[in-house]
Parts: structure tokens; sequence; C-alpha cells
């Protein structure tokens, strides 16, 4: 015999008369944007708008810069007060390329580039306001340990709402690091008027090829953003490249090479 046809679904009881409606309240909030924000926000506009961005990548093997401060990191501390970290040596890897490579400090004025013999680097800084860059004033004279104490110095300030426009003015390069947030990859972009800046990221460790054998190495994606109607490709990939060899092999520091 033909199976048996299956019950029908009992109907879906119906709704409560007296079953009170879910209260709704609002589903967004307008909060005014602050100074620095607004600020912020144009000047990334109009880098958009002005220079030709083009971004250029690179790896850095940490183990060179990993190993010194496991060595000299007490007797850094001990000696100057601050503790050896990552930003000094690129900071100072980048003023050494940027000095092998003057377009990259330079700035386009009307029809005219401007090369400046000076170094400024900015450093960008996260504070309770949002995004700050403060300027390492003549950054290609200073030491790790300068370097170190005014980037302290620095942020500090930004933290306690302290930094001045004196602080913040100027610069030729910027420098920063979304490795402190765990980017592993990303494309900065440049902080007009200036041409160019170097982006950091998080240390991972990633198999590689060395000397024909896969090893775990602590890797660090790099990248340069600049404006490429100033700075040609040549220029910038051999900038990036040099800083990457500085920070694989911190001894080329000492014998200028």
């Amino acid at each position: 015999p033909p199976p048996a046809a299956a019950p029908a679904a009992a109907p879906a009881a119906a709704p409560s008369a007296d079953a009170a409606p879910v209260a709704e309240g609002p589903r967004e909030t307008r909060v005014k944007m602050t100074r620095i924000r607004q600020k912020t926000a144009e000047r990334l506009k109009e880098s958009q708008e002005v220079t030709a961005s083009l971004t250029t990548f690179n790896e850095v093997d940490m183990t060179a810069i990993i190993e010194m401060r496991k060595k000299y990191g007490d007797a850094f501390l001990k000696k100057h007060g601050v503790k050896l970290g990552f930003m000094s040596p690129f900071v100072a890897a980048a003023c050494r390329a940027i000095t092998e490579m003057p377009a990259v400090n330079a700035v386009i004025d009307g029809n005219e580039i401007v090369y400046r013999d000076y170094i400024d680097v900015s450093v960008a800084v996260s504070s309770p306001k949002g995004l700050v860059v403060p300027v390492l004033r003549s950054a290609d004279k200073m030491g790790l340990a300068d370097i170190e104490k005014e980037i302290i110095k620095l942020g500090t300030k930004a933290k306690e709402g302290k930094l001045t426009v004196e602080d913040m003015a100027g610069g030729t390069f910027t420098v920063t690091n979304g490795g402190i947030f765990g980017s592993l990859m990303s494309t900065p972009i440049i902080n007009v008027p200036q041409s160019a800046v170097l982006g950091m990221h998080a240390t991972f460790q990633r198999p590689m090829a060395v000397n024909g054998e896969v090893k775990i190495r602590p890797m660090m994606y790099i990248a340069l953003t600049y404006d490429h109607r100033l700075i040609d490709g040549r220029e910038a990939v051999t900038t990036l490249k040099r800083v990457k060899e500085l920070c694989e092999d911190p001894t080329r520091f000492i014998l200028d090479a």
C-alpha cells in the first residue's frame, strides 16, 4: 500500500495580543570632529589629490637588530636611560638612505624643486585626539640614543596633549610604524608637502630561503610611498633597498658601507 501522508505541520502560533513591541533607541550617534581630526582629514585628502603617489615594497630580516638588542640592550639602557627599540635603527637607516638619494628629501615648489640640506623626520604618533606627526629635528645628526630619547619625549607630550605647533611644524620625511598595532602590510600616505614616507610593520616568523635552505626568520615588510612627480622608481626602490641593507646588517653604519 502507498505510504501514509505525513501529518500536516501545526500552524504557527499567532503572536499574543498582549506582547509589548521591542523598544528601539537611536541607532547612530553624532560627535563633532576634533580640530586635529579635521586637519588630519584635510591633509590626507590633499595628499591624494596633489601627489602622484606610488608605493614600493621590500622586506627586512630582523635577526641582526633583534640580536643587537639582546646583546647590548641592557648596556644601552644603563648608559642612556632609554631602551633600544626598533624605530631608531629605521630612522637612522632612512636618514642615511636619503642622504644618498636627495630627491627623496626634496619638495616641489611651483616650477622648482627644493633640495633640503637637512633631514627633519616626522614620526607618526597615535594620541587620544588622533594621529599627530611631531618632528625629529636634524635626525641625520642624531645617534640611536638621541633618536630614542626624542621619540619618547614627543610621544609622551602627544599622549598628554601637550604638543605645540612648533613640535609638528616642518618635517621633510615621515616614518610611520603600523607594526605596533599588528599591521602586516600597508600603503602609507604621504604627509604633504613632503615627498615620501617610510612605513614599518609588525615582525612575524616566516619560512625564508637562506643559502639554499628553508629557515624560520623574523621578517618585517617595509613600504615607501613616494611622489612620482619628483621621485623616479629607481630612486625610490634604491632608497628602500638601502634601508633594508642597513637594518639587516647594522655594521654598515660603522663602516659607512
